[in-house]
C-alpha cells in the first residue's frame, strides 16, 4: 500500500475519472475523459429531488479529436448528470478549444477561455486528465516511427517532471543526445 494506514473513518464522496485513448483510421486521434460523482448518502437535491447512494450528483463527458501534434480539431462536452439543469447549458462553449495545441501554455489558454462563469469547473478540471491521456496515447506510437525525433528536436516529455530532467539519470541512459548534465560514461551492459 503506497500510503500509510488510515485512522478508522467513513467513505462520504467518491470521484470517479476515467480516460481512454484511441487512434482512428483516418489517422487522428480521439482521448475521452468521463468524470462521475457520488455520495455514500441520500440527499435532495432542490431540482432533482432525492439523491441517492450511488445515483451520480455529477456524471460529465468530453472526446477531444486531436492529430500527431496535440492540435485539437475537434471538442465534444456532455452533462449527464449536474446538481443544476443549467449545467449542461455551457458544453458548447468548450468548442472554443478547436485549433489549440495541448502543451505548453495550454492551461492557462483552458482558463481564460472556460475558467469560472465562462465555463464548468468539472469538465475544465477533466481536460487536465485528457490532455494527459492524449500524450500518454500518442507520443509512444509517434516515438517508434522511423522518423521519430529526426528533426533534432528534444522529446516533448523531457523536463516535464523531476524523472525526465534532462540533467538527470533517466535522460542520460535513455536520450543521451538531449543530455545536459556531466558528462559520464554510459554504464556497460552486463557481459560487454
Amino acid at each position: 500500500m503506497p500510503l500509510t494506514p488510515a485512522q478508522p473513518r467513513e467513505t462520504i464522496h467518491l470521484r470517479s475519472v476515467q480516460c481512454r485513448g484511441y487512434r482512428r483510421d483516418d489517422g487522428l486521434w480521439d482521448i475521452e475523459g468521463h468524470l462521475v460523482d457520488t455520495k455514500t448518502y441520500t440527499f435532495v437535491n432542490r431540482e432533482r429531488g432525492e439523491i441517492t447512494p450511488g445515483e451520480p450528483i455529477h456524471e460529465m463527458w468530453l472526446r477531444l479529436t486531436v492529430d500527431d501534434d496535440l492540435m485539437v480539431h475537434e471538442i465534444e462536452a456532455a452533462t449527464d448528470a449536474s446538481p443544476f439543469g443549467i449545467c449542461g447549458d455551457v458544453t458548447e462553449r468548450f468548442k472554443q478549444l478547436r485549433g489549440l495545441k495541448i502543451g505548453r501554455g495550454w492551461r492557462r489558454k483552458v482558463m481564460q477561455l472556460l475558467g469560472g462563469v465562462h465555463g464548468c469547473t468539472h469538465l475544465v478540471e477533466l481536460l487536465g486528465p485528457v490532455a494527459t491521456t492524449a500524450f500518454q496515447t500518442i507520443f509512444p506510437i509517434k516515438s517508434r516511427r522511423k522518423d521519430a525525433h529526426a528533426d533534432g528536436k528534444k522529446p516533448p516529455m523531457l523536463d516535464s517532471c523531476h524523472a525526465l530532467a534532462t540533467d538527470g539519470e533517466i535522460v542520460r541512459l535513455h536520450w543521451p543526445r538531449f543530455y545536459t548534465g556531466a558528462k559520464q560514461p554510459l554504464p556497460q551492459a552486463e557481459g560487454e
